[in-house]
């Protein structure tokens, strides 16, 4: 069935809206389906395109309904934008939490966003607490040359872990939701943030991405490499144990303002994480061992890298025996052989059950 096509600020179009939540307001409800969808058309779905003007859309944005697109005309220019706090008091007296102040929350299958950006500019984490931009909670998601910022917690790739490790942990929008596995595919965007900036659960591939670590503007680098300190991790995935990939970076580059060897690759928010980076480049705030245990038990989580150049790359070639490693790797991180690589395709992470090919 022909997409139902629907305008933001661009007055000559119509229907036209002047907020992206009314758009998403005007649409008809649609009838609970499976926790997966094989076709729009199967269960009588109109996919909807929503063509989002240039402009800065102050507003807290939820998608609930399947078979949705943004579509921006740039990324730079169409900003979808609000401002919580996890250290925010409610007005009960608690905290607002995590998962209670992202930008956009994403809670449907089959979303794409193209030419956005999403951010959440509350401030940075150590003063305002965690902050996410973007909360993407389905199975194929697709974002395409969209720009991602904030601070600490900047995306989310849901689902939660079974359970919080602090009551209350969870409190927010997914915290009695089924866990669902989905699928998530990042191509040629840009996402910064500072700790822990790319956290979750979901099987998630990002390819050709700038991954940029942020410095705190009211903190400074240290005087000397003596006064070495940490500013930060790119990655936190809480992959389940049954589930074969996590977090895939493929061709990405990752740049940062942070002194050199004070960013770490990732660390395991649960103990079975699995991050790999497959021909990166990587800067020199990368912290030399790379990977932080997070006090989990080695031998669960799984990280891995292959082909990484760079200062912050563990000088190798393709074949592990011939490593002349400068920057010593943690041990328990793994240097992939080629064969081993290869395994990390967009069809092989992203396409099971369904073939999904975006």
């Amino acid at each position: 069935m022909p997409p139902l096509h629907l305008y933001v600020n661009y007055p000559d179009k119509t229907p036209c809206f002047d907020t992206v939540s009314q758009a998403l307001a005007s649409l008809p409800p649609v009838e609970t389906a499976p926790q997966s969808f094989p076709c729009a058309q199967e269960y009588n779905i109109t996919p909807v395109m929503i063509h989002i003007a240039p402009g800065f859309y102050e507003e807290q944005i939820v998608v609930e309904r399947p078979y949705v697109s943004f579509l921006g005309e740039d990324a730079a220019s169409t900003v979808l934008s609000y401002h919580l706090g996890a250290s925010e008091i409610m007005e009960d007296g608690s905290k607002r939490g995590t998962f209670r102040t992202a930008s956009v929350r994403i809670s449907a299958h089959d979303f794409t966003a193209k030419n956005i950006t999403i951010q959440n500019n509350a401030g940075f984490g150590h003063t305002v607490g965690q902050a996410i931009a973007l909360y993407a909670d389905g199975d194929r998601l697709l974002f395409e040359d969209c720009r991602l910022l904030s601070s600490q917690d900047t995306l989310f790739t849901a689902p939660l872990p079974p359970a919080a490790v602090k009551p209350g942990g969870f409190t927010g929008p997914g915290e009695h939701k089924p866990r669902i596995l989905g699928r998530q595919l990042y191509r040629r965007c840009f996402i910064q943030g500072d700790v822990d900036f790319i956290f979750g659960g979901a099987t998630a591939f990002f390819e050709e991405c700038t991954l940029f670590s942020k410095m705190p503007d009211d903190r400074k680098p240290p005087e000397s490499p003596a006064d070495e300190e940490i500013y930060g991790y790119v990655t936190a995935a809480s992959t389940p144990k049954e589930v074969s990939f996590g977090y895939v970076f493929t061709r990405c580059r990752l740049i940062s303002d942070c002194p050199p060897h004070s960013i770490y690759l990732g660390r395991p928010w649960r103990e079975w994480a699995k991050t790999v980076f497959i021909s990166c480049e990587l800067g020199a705030h990368i912290h030399p061992a790379g990977w932080q245990d997070w006090q989990k038990p080695h031998g669960h989580f799984y990280y891995g890298e292959y082909d990484s150049h760079g200062e912050g790359a563990a000088l190798c070639t393709s074949d592990p025996a011939s490593c002349h490693a400068v920057q010593k790797r943690a041990a328990f991180s793994h240097r992939l052989t080629a064969k081993e690589a290869a395994l990390y395709t967009t069809e092989n992470v992203l396409g099971a059950p369904d073939g999904w090919h975006p």
